[in-house]
């Protein structure tokens, strides 16, 4: 999970994880069209995403298409975001049991 967070906190690989979820199974050159880097760059990029499995890669026939792997991503939610969130659920449903008892002795 470290590779995920770490391929996360740049700026410009997560503009290649948006571009890759509006139009899934871009070549490198399309890709480069759409950014500010040189080839090098994004390819560069591109190497740190796969190795933390955020894309994958497939070949068709002479073209390597890139494809974006939400699973990573939505490993992090569930393991970081799920827990927080079912706390602050669970206290919203504590604030209305009170409100409840609290209308009820006093309705």
């Amino acid at each position: 999970m470290d590779d995920v967070f770490r391929a996360l906190a740049d700026p410009a690989r997560r503009a290649i994880l948006d571009r890759l979820f509006l139009r899934n199974g871009q070549t490198l050159g399309e890709l480069t069209n759409d950014a500010d880097m040189s080839r090098q760059g994004l390819s560069k990029h591109l190497r740190i995403l796969e190795d933390a499995n955020l894309i994958s890669v497939h070949w068709h026939g002479r073209e390597k298409r890139h494809y974006l792997n939400p699973m990573p991503i939505a490993e992090i939610v569930h393991r970081w975001v799920g827990k927080f969130e079912d706390a602050r659920l669970e206290n919203l449903a504590d604030i209305k049991r009170n409100a409840e008892r609290k209308e009820k002795r006093h309705g």
